[in-house]
């Protein structure tokens, strides 16, 4: 059997569905084989760089191992991007690039690079194997890194001749499995000590609640306490829990800016969050000033980096809650009945052709559980600050890591995790230059998403950022405006372009959606209203002062 095969069987024996990447000859082994496994679907995509976020997204959303290949050299160096995101992240990608051969290693090879060292900085592991007798076994211990502790992404370089290469009586061991982080049961009753002696208090939500939701809104329940989410974080507490405040950060509400600096909390619970930049408005003190700071995580990094934690919670999320509810209801406590929240928002000029009403009206029309994947632009302030949370985890928002064009790999890893679930892609015409052609990977693969292109004919966010903290703007951040309905048109998928709000309807919006592949949502806006960026550019500004 050829040492690529043996890796092919045991991703195969894991589970493994997709591998996510470009052919090329320094993996042409892979994909020669890939012909008789029907088992594994190459998804060959435009760009490696795309690839590496649609792996991600499939991790992030199956909670499995998923595989990006690319091949030595530039291929390699396109997926770096995704590697430092999958480690932002905590995603388990196995990266796998193609190697010129073992002899001719340093002697200058069409596409040769040590890409060993480059990916260490980004990934949990990377190693190079030079012998096809070590290839499975790096491949299973990477496998086992990836998935172990904290997840991440992991690396190997295979040259092509250790690929191609046979190998002998080979057995394929069993897949990994991750052990679970329990907490110390000390340390969880002392938490439940000092909740109870101190009576009121906030909870702030990051995005590493995503699979301990309904435990997280029960022991928020059982507490009485207001909900404050990061804005990574959105999209997992329901618009209208009634304990929900808002978003703290970047682009978040003032409701929850002035409970953390003027209301009298005397805790604050910390839930999945690594207390970032954009998580605490350009660190904000007030978050943990004169509170005693709770901050659960399976993440030991992330204790005392910034922020001084009186009480570190190091466990599994979903296990440190259960553990706390189940400590809490010995010493008596129950859960509060609560009334569903209304919406008592007023829209203020609810009729003006703007970014928020755009947004608004469109998500109107759309299943309340779509799932949609925030790009990095302007629009992104505007999603997190206005758009609503209906249903359980339904926005993609990556403002650790993520490049521009990052959302539209997004939207199809997140359709392959999830066929059922609507996805939706709100990227700008920025981002679409970097990655848009990735919906022709999405209509070769007869995904159905929805990708809606803000398209302001500039770099929206650097536009405002610039002219916010400097007074002026650079003419290059503009550029002649382009047809992007025409470009979706061009590889013959279908399109609507939207030049007013009167444009979006629900017939429009449906047959959109309803199809069996993608579809280009052209929004043609110019917006000059101020986004909701927060102390984003309060933060900019204080520099060359």
């Amino acid at each position: 059997m050829k040492a690529a095969r043996t890796v092919l069987e045991y991703l195969k024996n894991s589970g493994v569905q997709y591998i996510f990447g470009i052919p090329a000859g320094s993996v042409n082994a892979f994909f020669d084989e890939l012909y008789d496994m029907k088992e594994l679907t190459p998804i060959v995509t435009k760009h490696e760089g795309a690839a590496s976020y649609m792996a991600a997204a499939y991790a992030k959303y199956t909670n499995h191992l998923s595989v990006c290949i690319g091949c030595s050299g530039p291929g390699g160096t396109n997926l770096v991007t995704g590697a430092a995101n999958a480690m932002r992240e905590h995603l388990p990608v196995l990266f796998l690039t193609g190697a010129v051969p073992v002899n001719t290693i340093g002697l200058n090879a069409s596409q040769e690079l040590d890409a060993q060292p480059i990916f260490q900085s980004v990934t949990k592991y990377s190693v190079t194997v030079k012998e096809s007798k070590d290839l499975l076994k790096e491949i299973v211990k990477a496998s086992e890194i990836a998935i172990s502790g904290v997840p991440g992404p992991v690396h190997i370089a295979i040259p092509i001749d250790v690929q191609h290469e046979t190998v002998e009586n080979v057995e394929i061991p069993a897949s990994p499995k991750r052990t679970a982080m329990v907490p110390e049961i000390d340390t969880i009753k002392n938490v439940a000590e000092q909740l109870i002696q101190r009576k009121n208090g906030y909870i702030l939500v990051g995005q590493g609640v995503r699979n301990s939701v309904e435990s997280l809104l029960e022991l928020a329940e059982i507490l009485n306490w207001p909900i404050i989410t990061t804005p990574q974080a959105k999209g997992y507490i329901p618009e209208d829990h009634p304990l929900l405040v808002g978003v703290f950060g970047f682009a978040g509400h003032e409701a929850a800016s002035e409970l953390i600096a003027e209301g009298d909390g005397q805790v604050l619970l910390i839930v999945g969050s690594s207390l970032g930049e954009t998580a605490t408005n350009n660190y904000n003190l007030n978050l943990t000033k004169n509170r005693f700071s709770i901050q659960m995580d399976f993440d030991q990094s992330v204790f005392n980096r910034k922020y001084e934690i009186d009480m570190p919670v190091l466990g599994d999320i979903n296990l440190s809650l259960l553990l706390l509810i189940e400590e809490l209801r010995a010493k008596g406590l129950t859960r509060t009945s609560l009334e569903i929240k209304e919406n008592k928002e007023i829209l203020e000029n609810a009729e003006e052709y703007n970014t928020k009403n755009v947004l608004l009206n469109i998500q109107k029309y759309l299943p309340a559980s779509t799932r949609y994947t925030i790009d990095i632009g302007e629009f992104m302030s505007y999603v997190i600050h206005h758009m609503k949370v209906l249903d359980y985890d339904t926005f993609n928002i990556n403002v650790h890591f993520g490049a521009m064009g990052s959302g539209i790999g997004s939207a199809i890893g997140s359709k392959l995790a999830e066929p059922e679930r609507p996805v939706v892609c709100i990227t700008g015409d920025g981002c679409f230059f970097m990655h848009g052609m990735e919906i022709l990977t999405a209509k070769e693969y007869n995904l159905p998403i929805l990708f809606i292109v803000m398209n302001n004919a500039r770099l929206g966010m650097v536009y405002h950022g610039h002219a916010l903290q400097f007074q002026r703007t650079h003419p290059s951040f503009e550029q002649n405006p382009i047809n992007i309905s025409a470009m979706a048109s061009a590889m013959d998928i279908p399109s609507f372009q939207v030049t007013g709000l009167q444009d979006i309807t629900n017939d429009m919006i449906n047959n959109l959606m309803n199809l069996n592949g993608p579809a280009v949502l052209e929004v043609v806006l110019t917006d000059h209203n101020t986004p909701p960026m927060g102390d984003r550019v309060k933060f900019l500004s204080s520099f060359g002062k």
